[in-house]
């Protein structure tokens, strides 16, 4: 759990190795539509993951991020299952 609640500093966290910092760098380059994967984030990500596991990794945040569109446009609430930011009033957005 202490790993979730570090999620949003990642980039700085100890918690997490090399490894999953360039998962997570990769899921934000996938994520984030004014981002990109780049040769040099895929030669580092292939470091760690064969063709196979590339594939499958990218197969499951295409469909998470699918999931968290789908949800957004009907409106369906949380599950709990994570921690939502609170965005209203706070000038975050």
């Amino acid at each position: 759990m202490e790993k979730v609640e570090a999620l949003e500093q990642w980039r700085d966290s100890e918690l997490f190795d090399l490894k999953e910092k360039t998962v997570l760098e990769y899921v934000e380059a996938i994520t984030y539509t004014d981002r990109q994967v780049d040769n040099v984030l895929m030669s580092r990500l292939r470091e760690y993951f064969n063709e196979d596991e590339v594939v499958e990794l990218t197969g499951l945040i295409a469909f998470q991020n699918l999931s968290s569109k789908f949800n957004s446009a009907l409106d369906l609430p949380a599950q709990g299952f994570c921690r939502v930011p609170n965005t209203e009033g706070d000038g975050n957005k």
